[in-house]
């Protein structure tokens, strides 16, 4: 079954419910990558996956997503520890495009390869162009003068959409795009958000407590959310976070 290509204007998607079942959630090419086609993106429960900017823009909705409510995050023994003990200072907001740049670096395959990222030029311009808007957020875990880790995402209303998440490749980093996840539903928690949509689930997302939610479900929260302010500019951590208490 085709899917719709989209014209660069005007800035108009399909249902989401009409994606397809296989691959699951494709829901439409084309388009554009500027703020008003991600803003519109995402309130309808949406979001760009593509491999090349020498191709079209995807755009998906898969069915279940992978949600975290933000109290439900599953914090074990030797997390927790981490958190105590490894001396990480935590922040929002500080070095966006670094956090970017990092996710979007190559990393170790299981095959002893390197493997590459999704998150191309255009996409890492077209979020820094969020951030600038007040939009998208990023979440940097320090050691000493080094980023460890992080992650950024997309915030609207009471409801933040990750993106992607990151650790350094030196030893010290060590489950610093955990910590990131921890200390930024601490936070969102505080601000009563109600969801953390982490998109796709996968092993290592289900270990933090990560749960799928059935598109309809959670199409229904993204609607809801239209009715909610949207935390909009710089953020700030609490004082009591940053630290990592």
């Amino acid at each position: 079954m085709a899917i719709p290509l989209l014209p660069p204007h005007p800035i108009r998607f399909p249902p989401p419910e009409s994606a397809l079942d296989e691959p699951n959630g494709l829901l439409a090419a084309g388009g554009g990558l500027t703020t008003d086609w991600l803003l519109a993106a995402y309130r309808r429960g949406i979001f760009p996956w593509f491999n090349d900017d020498r191709e079209p823009i995807l755009w998906w909705s898969p069915d279940p997503r992978a949600v975290l409510l933000p109290g439900a995050l599953t914090v074990h023994r030797s997390l927790a520890k981490r958190i105590r003990n490894g001396g990480f200072r935590l922040s929002f907001d500080t070095a966006f495009a670094e956090v970017v740049a990092g996710c979007a670096a190559p990393r170790p395959a299981r095959d002893g390869g390197v493997s590459g990222t999704w998150i191309t030029p255009a996409m890492q311009r077209a979020y820094l162009a969020l951030h600038e808007a007040g939009y998208a957020h990023s979440v940097e875990v320090w050691d000493g003068d080094e980023l460890a880790g992080g992650l950024y995402g997309v915030s609207l209303g009471g409801l933040f959409f990750g993106e992607s998440m990151f650790t350094g490749a030196f030893t010290r980093a060590r489950d610093a795009s955990k910590i990131a996840l921890y200390v930024l539903a601490r936070q969102v928690e505080r601000w009563s958000f109600e969801l953390i949509d982490c998109q796709v689930m996968n092993p290592h997302l289900g270990r933090l407590g990560v749960r799928e939610m059935r598109r309809v479900r959670f199409l229904d929260y993204v609607r809801r959310n239209d009715m909610t302010r949207t935390r909009r500019g710089h953020w700030q951590l609490d004082a009591d976070l940053a630290g990592t208490e």
